[in-house]
């Protein structure tokens, strides 16, 4: 591979800088990230979590070592307190998608960059949120309370399996569907994905696509992984997130991000 000067890292939490097991982010990687900062990397997050739902980047975020956040798949994005891009699921598709999940009884989040709630909430919900991401409990709306408190939707988990997710996809032609979780898949606004976050920070920052790097494990992270100058898959990742890398580096609990910068020299 083509030497490249690595300028940008884009980071996906869960299952890449956060451990599934431990909830946290190891110390090699904190230590491994403030050192390629110190050397002038741009460091960026790259997350399907919305912002209110990003509470364990605290080994970071108490240091100063992220630049700015890609959140929603790519949804809403900001640099310190400036929003370089928001944008909504159009109304509609929002409505199938309650629609389906009301006459299935089909529990799904509803979110904006403030705000997220759940419709039909049940124990896979908790099992998700609360025991295998940390996150806090998500509070029970009916789709149209849901749409009273969140009328601009940037984001909508409904729990579909597979079966389902084809029998709505063909009337979601402004959406885009991603899945990163065997319960749920992450639905946004058509051309949302953390490539269109990798492209809104490198023309914030003016940095060159083909001087980043990007860290993911999951089926949402495949359009970065394949748009950055040097996609890595944790070694944790499936196998069809591996095939899309460049370089499969160690699991998140085996250092696997300071493994990936040592051998391409970032630290």
């Amino acid at each position: 591979m083509e030497k490249r000067q690595i300028k940008a890292l884009f980071l996906d939490i869960d299952g890449t800088l956060v451990s599934f097991q431990t909830h946290c982010i190891p110390t090699s990687a904190v230590e491994a990230i403030a050192a390629a900062r110190r050397h002038g990397v741009k460091v960026f997050i790259a997350t399907g979590r919305a912002p209110g739902f990003i509470n364990n980047l605290g080994a970071l975020q108490d240091r100063e070592l992220i630049d700015g956040y890609v959140t929603m798949n790519g949804g809403y994005c900001y640099v310190g307190g400036v929003v370089i891009h928001k944008q909504v699921i159009p109304a509609p598709e929002v409505k199938v998608i309650l629609d389906y999940c009301e006459a299935h009884h089909i529990t799904c989040t509803v979110v904006d960059e403030h705000r997220i709630c759940a419709c039909y909430p049940s124990e896979t919900l908790r099992q998700v949120f609360v025991e295998y991401l940390h996150a806090k409990e998500v509070p029970a709306v009916t789709p149209t309370e849901a749409l009273q408190l969140i009328p601009d939707v940037c984001q909508l988990s409904p729990f579909f399996d597979e079966k389902q997710e084809q029998e709505v996809r063909p009337f979601l032609p402004n959406c885009e569907i991603g899945r990163w979780h065997p319960a749920f898949v992450d639905v946004s606004a058509l051309g949302c994905n953390k490539q269109l976050g990798i492209d809104l920070m490198c023309r914030h920052f003016g940095i060159d696509v083909a001087d980043t790097m990007a860290f993911g494990d999951g089926g949402n992270d495949i359009p970065m992984l394949r748009h950055a100058g040097i996609g890595v898959a944790m070694g944790n990742a499936n196998d069809p997130v591996k095939a899309e890398a460049d370089y499969v580096t160690d699991t998140v609990d085996r250092d696997g991000i300071a493994k990936a910068l040592q051998h391409f020299e970032l630290v």
